[in-house]
C-alpha cells in the first residue's frame, strides 16, 4: 500500500525541487499563433479565413490595410510517468511496486504543485494508459487505482513504451519505473522509442536483488513465470551474479547516456526522501 504521508514531508525538499521542477516544468515552449496570446510579437497581412477579430483596426486607421495581430503562445508540458506493475515487482519488504509506486506518486504530487498535466500509466504485457490531466483530485483517485492494483504478467518493456510513444503528441518529460530485469535490447527499443522527449528513468532493486546476501541450498521462484529451481549458491556462483547484474545495469546507463536521459538505480532500502534528494539534485 502506499503511504501518502511522505508527500507532505517533500515540502522541505522545496529549494532542490523547485529548481528542479521549474527547470523540466516551467521552462515552457513557446509558438506563435495569431488571434491570443501571451504577449504581441507582431503582425502580418489579413488573408482571407483569418479570424476578423485578430485585426488590429488602430493599425488599419494609420495604414488603411488590414493586420492581424500574432502573439506568442505559451504552451505547457506534460509529464507521463510509465510504472512497471509485472510480477516480478511483487517482491521484497516493502515490495519493490510499492517504492516505485511512491516515486512515481512524487513525481505527480510535485507535478500537480505546478499546476501541469500528469499521467501515470501502469505497464506489464500491455499498457493501461491514463489520461493527463491536473489537480490534487486526480492525484488522490491515481493513488487509489495504484492501490487497489494486481500484479500480473512479465514486462514486454520495449512495445509497452513503443505503443505508449505513439500517444505523446508533442515533446514532454516522460519518467520510467521499473526494475529493468528484462533483456537489454527490449530496453533499448522502448527507451529509443521516447528519444524525442526529456526522459527519467529509475531502476528499482530490493537489497537482496543487489547484493545477493543469500547463499547455501536454496529455492529459488521466478515470479512471472510461476517456475521454481532448487540450487546452490556458492560464493562463485554469487559472483558470476553481481558480474551480470553489474553488466546490465552498465547496458541500460548506456542506453540512457546515448538519449541524453538520465538513469538512476535506488534500492528500496533507501530512504523515499534521499532517493528524491538524489534525483532533484541533478538539474538539467
Amino acid at each position: 500500500m502506499i503511504n501518502t504521508d511522505f508527500l507532505n514531508e517533500l515540502d522541505r525538499f522545496s529549494f532542490m525541487i523547485r529548481k528542479r521542477v521549474s527547470t523540466i516544468y516551467s521552462g515552457t515552449r513557446r509558438s506563435i499563433k495569431q488571434g491570443r496570446g501571451v504577449g504581441i510579437v507582431g503582425y502580418r497581412e489579413y488573408m482571407p479565413g483569418d479570424d476578423i477579430k485578430s485585426i488590429d483596426w488602430r493599425v488599419y486607421a494609420r495604414s488603411e490595410k488590414l493586420f492581424i495581430r500574432q502573439f506568442e503562445e505559451e504552451k505547457n508540458v506534460t509529464a507521463h510517468i510509465l510504472l512497471d506493475a509485472s510480477r516480478s515487482m511483487d517482491y521484497g519488504e516493502p515490495r519493490k511496486f510499492d517504492y516505485a509506486a511512491m516515486l512515481a506518486v512524487g513525481f505527480a504530487y510535485l507535478i500537480t504543485k505546478e499546476n501541469e498535466k500528469f499521467a501515470i500509466s501502469t505497464f506489464s504485457e500491455d499498457i493501461n494508459i491514463s489520461e493527463a490531466k491536473r489537480g490534487m483530485d486526480y492525484l488522490m483517485r491515481t493513488i487509489d487505482y495504484l492501490n487497489s492494483l494486481e500484479l500480473e504478467g512479465k514486462t514486454s518493456f520495449g512495445a509497452c513504451l513503443e505503443k505508449y510513444s505513439k500517444v505523446i503528441t508533442s515533446k514532454s518529460l516522460v519518467i520510467v519505473i521499473s526494475d529493468m530485469l528484462t533483456d537489454i535490447e527490449s530496453i533499448r527499443h522502448g527507451l529509443f522509442s521516447m528519444a524525442q522527449n526529456s526522459l527519467i528513468v529509475i531502476q528499482v532493486l530490493d537489497r537482496q536483488e543487489w547484493d545477493m546476501n543469500i547463499g547455501g541450498d536454496v529455492k529459488l521462484f521466478d515470479l512471472e513465470s510461476g517456475s521454481a529451481m532448487k540450487t546452490y549458491i556458492s560464493p562463485r556462483l554469487k559472483e558470476e551474479y553481481l558480474s551480470r547484474l553489474n553488466m546490465h545495469i552498465n547496458q541500460v546507463n548506456d542506453a540512457c547516456s546515448q538519449l541524453g536521459a538520465e538513469f538512476y538505480t535506488l534500492r528500496t532500502d533507501e530512504s523515499i526522501f534521499n532517493a528524491f534528494v538524489k534525483i532533484m539534485s541533478r538539474v538539467v
